[in-house]
């Protein structure tokens, strides 16, 4: 009997012997970490700085319409897309990224500054010093204690007396149907539509006032939309001292571009200035500088005006309603991007072709030169120099523009790279 129990205690630990070691190895704390669910994978975070986004400075700012997008992650720099996640440098003026509204497609972005980030830092600086006479400051509580801003704050519309001495080029000449146009667009609020300052709260008013004293462009955006055919990209939003806009390439990457794509971009730049200067609402638009990141062209070969912060605007049916003087006046939001000793510019000293000119001098040649066989670039270089001479001969421009556009127009060709006019100019010469 004896060795009977034996062997049966033997089988039984010889099947049960499997399960126990089981047992005990999970019960081991060392089994215990392998074997319990691995933790939640923790999707990696970008943490943004109010600092980096210019949030801590509001409002003294653009506005902050997109900042949700960026902090759910929906707009994202560049270097998110490697395997170090980080925010780029904060010294750079410009940033490339990408935007989504869905999750799944996504699309390319410029994010800007209205200037560098030491202009900032030296602009904050002057307001602190020149305002409260401390070396730091709530930059929102010195602005709000100018005689400017006061004026602001009682005043229904946004008139003429309201934007006289900033450094804005489009400000240079005010009408009143263009500020007007200004409130009643203003993309940073919800409910724009009035010509009347009513629904824009006082922080609102400060944001206007700062984005107009530091750098109209993203304004310019917002009043003359791409939806309706002015050559601008279009506005997504702002968030602190960010701008975010649609993407564009710099002509400056084109100047070495094949004959028929230069010969192209010529021609559109040639169309983009005419509509500036004549065009439905009346308006003539010129530049008081151009260079190579002026202009910009889209993924489908459209070119665009791609920096508006020169842009120059007077109005060809109320003219300027400034008095004499008043362009002449001059405050720290006179003084935030320029030195306030700057000379004073006249209205009446802007000529109908100086956008060309300066064109002809400082863009065409860098597109044009050295593209084509002779006699054809003879003539090109030509013509360029007749109207890049011309300061003083508005009708010698006329005439040099519309021969050097006659001659680049065979010299287009008629292919997919040029998704914004094809397959149209396969049937039609208007395209």
């Amino acid at each position: 009997m004896g060795r009977w129990i034996c062997r049966l205690c033997s089988r039984v630990a010889d099947s049960w012997l499997p399960l126990l070691l089981v047992l005990a190895l999970s019960c081991s704390p060392a089994a215990a970490a392998t074997a319990s669910p691995s933790a939640p994978h923790v999707k990696p975070s970008y943490s943004f700085g109010r600092t980096f986004l210019g949030l801590d400075k509001c409002n003294a700012c653009i506005g902050t319409s997109i900042c949700k997008k960026f902090f759910k992650e929906e707009i994202r720099f560049d270097t998110w897309l490697s395997s170090r996640l980080k925010l780029p440098p904060s010294y750079l003026l410009s940033y490339s990224g990408n935007y989504t509204d869905d999750a799944q497609s996504w699309r390319l972005v410029d994010i800007t500054r209205l200037t560098t980030k030491y202009q900032h830092d030296q602009a904050d600086k002057r307001i602190c010093t020149s305002l409260l006479k401390t070396k730091t400051c709530s930059l929102e509580r010195a602005l709000r204690r100018t005689h400017r801003f006061q004026k602001w704050l009682r005043a229904k519309r946004l008139t003429p007396d309201l934007v006289q001495g900033l450094s804005s080029p489009m400000l240079r000449c005010p009408s009143q149907r263009l500020l007007d146009r200004i409130v009643r667009r203003y993309a940073e609020v919800p409910d724009a539509g009035s010509i009347y300052m009513d629904h824009l709260t006082d922080r609102d008013k400060l944001r206007l006032l700062y984005t107009l004293s530091v750098n109209s462009h993203p304004i310019l955006l917002q009043i003359f939309p791409d939806v309706e055919g002015w050559p601008f990209p279009r506005y997504l939003g702002s968030c602190g001292r960010l701008v975010v806009s649609a993407s564009t390439q710099p002509l400056r990457d084109f100047f070495g571009a094949a004959p028929e794509v230069a010969a192209d971009l010529a021609l559109q730049l040639l169309a983009v200035l005419r509509s500036m200067g004549t065009n439905d609402l009346n308006y003539f638009f010129y530049f008081t500088h151009v260079d190579a990141g002026t202009f910009g062209v889209f993924s489908n070969g459209h070119l665009f005006i791609r920096d508006a912060s020169t842009l120059g605007i007077i109005d060809k049916e109320e003219g300027s309603q400034l008095i004499d003087g008043q362009q002449e006046y001059k405050d720290i939001f006179s003084c935030l991007t320029v030195d306030c000793q700057s000379a004073f510019v006249s209205c009446n000293s802007i000529r109908e072709k100086q956008s060309f000119v300066m064109v002809c001098q400082e863009l065409l040649p860098k597109l044009l030169k050295g593209k084509f066989l002779q006699p054809v670039q003879e003539k090109i270089d030509s013509f360029l120099q007749h109207c890049a001479d011309g300061f003083a001969d508005d009708q010698g421009v006329n005439e040099a523009l519309a021969k050097l556009a006659e001659l680049l127009k065979p010299l287009r060709s008629c292919d997919s790279r040029f998704a914004y006019r094809y397959p149209d100019c396969k049937y039609s010469d208007k395209y």
